[in-house]
């Protein structure tokens, strides 16, 4: 690609970019401007230009990478082979179960510490 076409397309995303923030400003100052009409109405036209701006902002170079990106990562989680639910039930118990273990293990350490430190320094709690 010649420096002139990678120029002329680097200013056009610029420009997508302008539009973008613009309709992005153009909804939260709408949105507050117009706080007397109807919600409805207030919040059609959030989304309207909300998904205009999204897409925008999908045919600039950056937003085609992001939506390739998109569709590889949701290839990939359908990959996934998920636990069951009972396999989730067991795994978060015997986390549950490990955790108060050790916090008691933590605690009874502490306490023996406390104990200790208060022998040789003679303050008692």
């Amino acid at each position: 690609m010649n420096v002139k076409t990678e120029n002329q397309r680097n200013s056009l995303d610029i420009a997508k970019w302008v539009i973008v923030v613009a309709l992005l400003v153009a909804a939260v100052v709408g949105n507050n401007i117009y706080g007397d009409m109807s919600v409805v109405l207030r919040a059609a036209s959030v989304v309207i230009l909300v998904a205009l701006a999204g897409f925008a902002a999908a045919t600039t170079e950056k937003g085609k990478t992001f939506l390739g990106f998109a569709k590889e990562s949701r290839t990939e989680v359908r990959k996934v082979v998920w636990p069951s639910r009972k396999e989730a039930t067991q795994t978060t118990l015997i986390v549950l179960a490990v955790t108060v273990l050790v916090a008691l293990l933590l605690w009874g350490l502490d306490g023996i510490l406390v104990r200790v430190v208060g022998l040789a320094t003679g303050v008692t709690i």
